[in-house]
């Protein structure tokens, strides 16, 4: 049904709801270092630093180390539905993070029904040919700014997240409560087609997370996609979900290393041997250079990622963040990575313990050896 010029019409449907002018961004995050010099690579690559536009935000929101912009050209990227064009670019933060996005236009007059399946064929599986092709990017961006990078890595886990930004629809604005009222958000954020209605639980569920700071704006948060309407076409919200994005990806990736650190130290420690074989090859010393070598690493992880954003008022753009940490449940992450962290650190004493146990059983031993030694010598 095609949308009706006179605005107080504009709610006359689902399929009303026609896009003037819109986006669907695609994000793909990857992990490729344990940090990266910003100040180093900027030079690499002769881009500015993104800078937020603090749209109706004030101060709410500073970004001590804001992440480098790279524009990456028009990329065509392989869906389910079929090829389509986007323009690609990528945030490089400083954690170690390199964000691949990729701009699909809506094409003018495109009802959000009709974004349903699109958003579906970008919700299946983690290894889809966009993926690849993501990941191909981000090494190619991380080659770039090889001499910035510290300890590069290659993780197979990556982050997620999609955003269906809408700047206009056709016939003029709508308000956020008709948009919330009879638009259908629940079915594209979930990307589900299915004939049969969602229930009213998962409809509430999906609408609970939604924000406005002008009646014609809005934006509405998921766990895996997003729809931002924003007349202005200022793109903070877009740019802070995918900062939080960005911090699960990195409490992901700690709690994946803590979870193979551990079970190798834990395999070195029973394995056992003679204590002289111990002192020879310092197994202990090494083991408590190595958690202690871990444990740094983590607490620079976590200094980071609690600096990358500041929240220093309770603003709009605020708000909308700490309910995307939220949404996210990156406390529940973080609490993880801190259990584990413990781990390490009783481990590393556990280390230490076994070092000082070998080395007494090694003095013993000497001991008992020389006191065998004298007594021969007063026999002879």
């Amino acid at each position: 049904m095609q949308r009706a010029d006179d605005p107080s019409e504009a709610g006359s449907g689902e399929d009303g709801f026609r896009v003037a002018h819109g986006e669907v961004l695609v994000y793909r995050l990857f992990d490729v270092a344990d940090a990266i010099d910003l100040a180093r690579a900027e030079p690499l690559v002769g881009r500015a630093r993104l800078a937020m536009e603090s749209a109706g935000s004030g101060t709410a929101l500073e970004f001590p180390r804001a992440p480098l912009h790279l524009a990456l050209g028009t990329r065509e990227v392989s869906l389910p539905t079929g090829p389509r064009q986007a323009v690609a670019s990528a945030h490089v933060f400083d954690y170690g993070v390199v964000s691949l996005r990729y701009r699909l236009p809506i094409a003018p007059g495109t009802p959000l029904t009709a974004l349903v399946p699109l958003i579906e064929a970008l919700l299946e599986g983690p290894a889809t040919a966009l993926d690849a092709a993501a990941r191909r990017d981000a090494e190619e961006v991380a080659r770039s700014l090889s001499a910035a990078l510290e300890r590069p890595h290659a993780w197979e886990g990556l982050e997620t997240y999609h955003v269906v930004f809408v700047k206009a629809f056709e016939g003029g604005p709508v308000k956020a409560p008709e948009l919330l009222a009879e638009a259908p958000i629940p079915a594209l954020l979930l990307g589900e087609t299915s004939r049969t209605p969602l229930s009213a639980a998962e409809r509430q569920d999906v609408l609970s997370h939604h924000f406005s700071y002008l009646e014609t704006d809005l934006a509405v948060v998921h766990w895996n996609s997003a729809l931002v309407v924003e007349p202005s076409g200022v793109e903070d919200v877009p740019d802070l979900l995918e900062f939080a994005t960005a911090h699960l990806l990195e409490l992901r990736y700690y709690d994946a290393l803590l979870d193979r650190e551990l079970h190798r130290i834990y395999d070195e420690l029973e394995k056992g041997g003679s204590p002289v074989l111990h002192l020879v090859t310092r197994k202990y010393r090494r083991l408590q250079r190595e958690t202690a070598a871990l444990l740094l690493e983590l607490s620079e992880m976590i200094e980071r990622l609690e600096n990358a954003v500041k929240i220093v008022g309770d603003f709009y753009l605020a708000r909308l963040y700490q309910s995307a940490v939220k949404r996210f449940r990156l406390p529940a992450w973080q609490e993880t990575v801190l259990r584990k962290q413990k781990l390490v650190a009783e481990v590393n004493d556990l280390a230490g313990d076994a070092a000082d146990t070998s080395r007494a059983e090694l003095m013993e031993l000497a001991i008992i050896l020389l006191i065998v030694y004298e007594i021969l010598a007063a026999i002879s």
